[in-house]
């Protein structure tokens, strides 16, 4: 049976569209919200690969017009699932500019409801991670940090109750002030399968892994980050979750 979806986020943010551009249309730049490594081949024709643990997509461009539209992907896998991406960037007076990301695609089978509601919670974490990037640390690029927790969770509730505690709160909630590995920070992005925290330091990023363990997906903006030691130290972080 399957699933047809598009899903329509937008927002206004106080850069001008270039620097928007620059966090939608680089490997560094998406890097600094969305998940895993990428890299871009920029220009009609070109691509845009990601590695995100095993996954490794390379999305062809469909669009390349700077600062303003770019699109990629749509290509079908061989059971039919496709994903599409598509931003709209315009300037506004004053320097601001409005963000529009379309996502569209097909999930193949009868059982795509669970994963349907992962990609829309986990879509509307990395459009609020970009709004906040280019908002808080504009001019900058991060780090990415991917780190998996132990095993696979089977009492989500309890873990994020968890994860509460650790952050010094009794729940979280979108606002809350929090303490997180020894820094002053904010919860800006909550639903029911992601946390995202921002300090000075970066983005902070929790998913529930679909059928599988607490991911991390961090944005360090810090100078010489060893993302080797940063994997280590978020998966011991995680573990001690219980």
């Amino acid at each position: 049976m399957g699933k047809e979806f598009r899903e329509i986020d937008v927002a206004e943010v106080p850069v001008e569209p270039e620097e928007v551009w620059a966090a939608i249309a680089t490997g560094p730049g998406i890097d600094s919200w969305f998940m895993g490594r990428n890299e871009v081949e920029g220009g009609a024709g070109g691509a845009v690969r990601g590695a995100f643990a095993a996954y490794e997509p390379t999305h062809a461009i469909t669009a390349w017009d700077p600062p303003n539209r770019l699109a990629y992907g749509g290509e079908p896998e061989p059971d039919g699932r496709r994903i599409a991406y598509e931003f709209l960037v315009e300037g506004r007076d004053g320097g601001s500019s409005v963000i529009r990301c379309v996502t569209s695609g097909f999930l193949p089978g009868d059982d795509w409801a669970d994963e349907f509601e992962a990609m829309q919670a986990g879509g509307a974490l990395f459009f609020r991670n970009l709004v906040e990037f280019v908002r808080h640390f504009p001019g900058r690029t991060a780090k990415p940090v991917t780190a998996f927790g132990p095993g696979v969770v089977t009492d989500w509730p309890a873990l994020w109750a968890a994860l509460a505690k650790a952050v010094g709160v009794e729940q979280v909630t979108a606002g809350a002030k929090v303490r997180l590995a020894g820094a002053d920070g904010v919860v800006y992005a909550v639903n029911d399968q992601t946390v995202g925290i921002r300090t000075g330091e970066g983005l902070f990023c929790f998913m529930q892994g679909f059928r599988g363990p607490l991911v991390a997906t961090h944005h360090i903006v810090a100078p010489d980050v060893d993302a080797a030691a940063e994997e280590a130290k978020w998966t011991e972080w995680m573990a001690a979750l219980g």
